[in-house]
């Protein structure tokens, strides 16, 4: 990538609006759930994901349905999103 197209898509990044809200992840394989938010949806998932893959994942319990039943039985569901209030964390 160019330094320009590079600088053009860095703007484009930091003046995108992130959108605040609720998620879920849930175990295919187990039927549980686990409710939380984040002050952007459209990043979270990807953030979950890597944490849990580096078994740094700070719930215990979340961990340990990852490490038993594996990646393809997780998934991200979006709950509700909070697009015209600020979420306090």
């Amino acid at each position: 990538m160019k330094n320009a197209n590079r600088k053009a898509a860095a703007a484009a990044y930091k003046e995108r609006k992130a959108v605040a809200g609720i998620y879920a992840l849930r175990c295919l394989a187990t039927g549980e759930r686990w409710i939380g938010r984040a002050p952007d949806l459209s990043t979270i998932q990807n953030r979950l994901w890597f944490t849990l893959r580096q078994g740094s994942f700070p719930h215990r319990d979340v961990q340990a349905a990852w490490n038993a039943c594996g990646a393809a039985s997780f998934v991200f569901e979006e709950i509700e999103r909070l697009e015209d209030e600020p979420l306090a964390l």
